[in-house]
């Protein structure tokens, strides 16, 4: 197939792109800039921004029987949640949303994926940490805790209003805190499976690491290979969506520290400290995913906390390397 990924050099998007080129597909790789994510040893990364109404036009030259868009500005609890960026993420989602579904509808592509996310959630359902609701219908009357939250939502409905005025096949994935290999872990974007890892992996043993809250507030976290499989089986199914794609391993943050603790071998406290939490509770309600898909996320949290680990641990060793034997 002729496949468009949008934002192919972020974290989700570079991993997706190497497994569609993996599959024999002809993948046009589009981002506004080359990163660490992307692997250019397995395509070609076309750079330029996708808010700029010419360069999607260009990008978008001709019908593709797949568009991905994952390209947002987005970032963990740190970055959308102290309220210092929500015209920036706003402005600049929307306007790539806005570009890519109005070229998408000109070049006659008829299937599209969007990538919405947990946070469009309301907060009154997710006030407490041990039950919190996030099945798919329980969106409206709408009320996200943050305004990537509310421009999410915006997108999704600007998705569905495209899908009816202009007979597109678009399919919409709820994701909920992916992690893995490659995302990122020390620019300030960084959410929180990374964040914790980075930090257990720097503490010396017998230190002290600092977590944002009081460690009660509650997630759950899936591994990127899991939401790369729900994704490409609810792109070529039936269904448009939304759909949640998340584990239903629900965890606090507190616990999670543990796990790292433990898979680090290290002894170490935990010193609670003020920070944006977001969310005091929020888990993957998968009834709906398996009913349209038969499938749902099943691979324990742990797996995937241990590889993050260890890629981390690696990072944050090279990074400490001396540059001459770094480079040697």
């Amino acid at each position: 197939m002729e496949i468009l990924v949008c934002g192919a050099a972020g974290f989700i998007g570079s991993h997706l792109t190497r497994r569609l080129i993996n599959e024999g597909h002809n993948v046009r790789a589009v981002d506004i800039e080359p990163n660490g994510y992307f692997d250019h040893s397995i395509g070609k990364l076309i750079v330029g921004d996708l808010r700029d109404p010419s360069f999607i036009t260009e990008a978008v030259d001709r019908p593709f029987d797949e568009i991905y868009q994952l390209a947002a500005d987005m970032g963990g609890a740190g970055y959308l949640f102290t309220g210092d960026n929500d015209a920036r993420v706003m402005h600049n989602s929307a306007s790539i949303n806005l570009n890519v579904l109005e070229a998408a509808s000109r070049s006659k592509s008829r299937r599209i994926f969007f990538s919405s996310s947990a946070c469009i959630y309301p907060q009154r359902n997710q006030t407490d940490p041990s039950n919190p609701n996030c099945a798919e219908d329980s969106v409206y009357p709408a009320d996200p805790d943050s305004e990537y939250g509310w421009e999410k939502l915006f997108a999704e409905r600007l998705y569905l209003a495209y899908a009816r005025n202009f007979d597109m096949a678009v399919r919409i994935a709820r994701y909920h805190n992916i992690f893995g290999p490659n995302c990122a872990w020390n620019n300030g974007r960084e959410k929180a499976p990374a964040a914790l890892a980075r930090k257990v992996a720097e503490t010396p043993n017998g230190g002290e690491i600092e977590i944002w809250g009081d460690g009660k507030q509650t997630r759950s976290f899936l591994y990127i290979d899991e939401c790369l499989e729900g994704t490409l089986r609810l792109m070529r199914s039936d269904w448009s969506g939304p759909v949640n794609i998340g584990s239903e391993e629900m965890i606090s943050i507190s616990d999670l520290v543990d796990i790292y603790i433990a898979i680090s071998g290290k002894t170490l406290e935990k010193r609670f400290v003020p920070g944006p939490e977001g969310a005091r509770g929020r888990n993957s309600d998968n009834r709906l995913i398996r009913e349209k898909l038969g499938w749902a996320p099943s691979r324990p949290l742990r797996e995937g906390l241990e590889s993050i680990y260890a890629w981390i641990t690696a990072e944050v060793a090279l990074r400490d390397m001396p540059k001459n034997e770094r480079q040697a």
